[in-house]
């Protein structure tokens, strides 16, 4: 039981980590949402869609990445939600699926639409994609209506232990005010990544000066709209459990809050994310520094961090159902046997060497910064 339960936490941890790591990766859609404003020419736009292009098949890979570890560790969770909210889920799958046919076609010989109109699938994507993650992840902090009963799987014609409430399937993170703020969250916080990543990566000084003023413009919103999400989360209701048998759910008001104050580390970690985000934000604006980007991604990592812990940690239930607490999902009641954990643990040792590789892979490709000068002589550019 203690190697269960051992096993529980440290994959939640995994989970944690990717989402955060997925979070990171969102400046590639912060950055096509601003194509638009920071491009004054044609060279421009094909400076700043290629520096991107160059990285967004990694926000994807690590999309599917999270899901795919989410369906191996606590696949009833996968079930639920992925089957359950799949109106929502299949709007951010669109989204994502106009970003690929952009980069795919924009400048390919023969496009009978012109680049202008796979330019806005680029925005489509880039304000579309975090809001909705946003909003489908806000689904930890305020639920779903969903109910669980594994005694389902005995019925031979109907065999489905999860079920959804409601015949909207999702969309209802559209009528709750905190999804919308985790949202818009995503949104600012995306926008304020790419600005720094666009100062590490482009080698244009007039370029450079405009996406330091649009840094200071993105950090204003993005302070309010984390400090309205805070808010809500600490003050909201969460529900918690025990391992003894029967393992009943409770509702706790301050869920959240009490886990910071028994996880104090937790607080340090979101407390020293959030002033690296500042602090990243600050050293664009002032200096034109492209080191910002190292400030502000590794302060979102430890922003999204925290809070996806203090959401799955400390017995607390990471996707509370709004219709039967007693359906609630937490890790205790939602994962893989220990034998698939333990199994999945051993093959998670590779991590570090596979993150050593995207590291190398990606100071290869950022070697030289991108100039107009060398995007008009690519004829693979994007």
């Amino acid at each position: 039981m203690t190697t269960l339960i051992f096993l529980q936490h440290y994959w939640w941890f995994i989970i944690s980590l990717l989402g955060a790591l997925l979070v990171l990766m969102l400046f590639v859609q912060g950055g096509q949402s601003m194509i638009c404003e920071l491009s004054a020419t044609p060279d421009d736009m094909n400076m700043l869609v290629n520096s991107l292009g160059r990285k967004w098949e990694l926000t994807f890979t690590t999309l599917v990445t999270f899901g795919g570890a989410f369906f191996a560790s606590f696949p009833l969770f996968y079930s639920t939600s992925f089957g359950g909210a799949c109106y929502v889920w299949m709007l951010i799958l669109l989204v994502f699926v106009l970003q690929a046919v952009a980069y795919e076609y924009r400048r390919k010989p023969g496009n009978i639409f012109g680049a202008r109109v796979y330019e806005r699938f680029l925005l489509i994507n880039g304000f579309l994609g975090p809001m909705l993650l946003g909003m489908a992840l806000g689904t930890f902090f305020t639920g779903a209506p969903f109910t669980v009963d594994r005694l389902n799987i005995a019925e031979a014609g109907n065999p489905v232990i999860s079920q959804w409430a409601t015949p909207w399937h999702g969309l209802e993170v559209f009528a709750e005010s905190t999804d919308w703020l985790l949202g818009l969250t995503l949104v600012f916080l995306s926008r304020t990544l790419a600005g720094h990543y666009f100062l590490n990566n482009i080698d244009d000084r007039t370029m450079r000066q405009r996406i330091a003023h649009q840094s200071i413009y993105n950090i204003v919103p993005l302070v309010f709209f984390v400090l309205m999400f805070l808010g809500t989360m600490v003050w909201g209701k969460g529900a918690s459990y025990g391992y003894e048998e029967p393992a009943y759910i409770t509702g706790e008001d301050f869920r959240y809050l009490h886990n910071f104050i028994e996880m104090p580390g937790l607080l340090v970690m979101l407390a020293a994310g959030l002033g690296l985000i500042l602090g990243g934000s600050y050293v664009a604006w002032q200096r034109l520094d492209g080191r910002a980007i190292w400030f502000s991604g590794s302060g979102t990592v430890l922003f999204v961090l925290a809070l996806m812990l203090s959401v799955g940690w400390n017995k607390t239930c990471y996707y509370v159902s709004t219709v039967d607490l007693q359906s609630s999902l937490n890790i205790g009641n939602s994962s893989s046997s220990e034998f698939t954990l333990r199994a999945m643990s051993w093959v998670s040792l590779l991590i570090p060497f596979v993150a050593a590789y995207i590291w190398y892979a990606w100071r290869v490709i950022d070697s030289k910064p991108i100039t107009k000068a060398e995007i008009a002589d690519d004829e693979h550019a994007y």
